[in-house]
């Protein structure tokens, strides 16, 4: 399979779709993830960038969303705050510690969520 090993915005760019696909990649994942090869974000900065700045520049990216991005805060940059309120098993999570009657929207689990600041995070770990 020539998809494996492709670790880089160079390599990813030269295979073809056929070629990628036996590595699970549908005809929409490839399509996002040579918008994400071909954006050149500056990665290395990230660390010293705040959390606003990263979302921004990942979620400028075609096919990355703002679950994305509090993932990729999370764990790539092991952010202690970074907190998916749009995971859904997160909030499950939160339902089920909370004893709450429904599962709550992510603008509800980012209310519920703030006492956890700035351990969010964490919180979502241990959930």
């Amino acid at each position: 399979m020539k998809a494996v090993g492709a670790y880089d915005s160079a390599t990813l760019m030269e295979l073809s779709d056929d070629d990628l696909r036996p590595a699970g990649m549908s005809r929409q994942k490839v399509r996002y993830a040579r918008a994400l090869a071909e954006a050149n974000l500056p990665y290395r900065q990230f660390p010293k960038m705040s959390d606003e700045e990263v979302t921004r520049a990942l979620t400028a990216v075609l096919g990355v969303g703002q679950w994305t991005a509090d993932i990729y805060l999370k764990f790539a940059l092991g952010r202690a705050d970074a907190f998916a309120t749009g995971d859904l098993a997160l909030q499950e999570s939160a339902r089920v510690l909370l004893e709450l009657n429904a599962r709550p929207t992510a603008r509800e689990l980012e209310s519920l969520a703030e006492n956890w600041r700035p351990w969010r995070g964490v919180a979502a770990r241990l959930l």
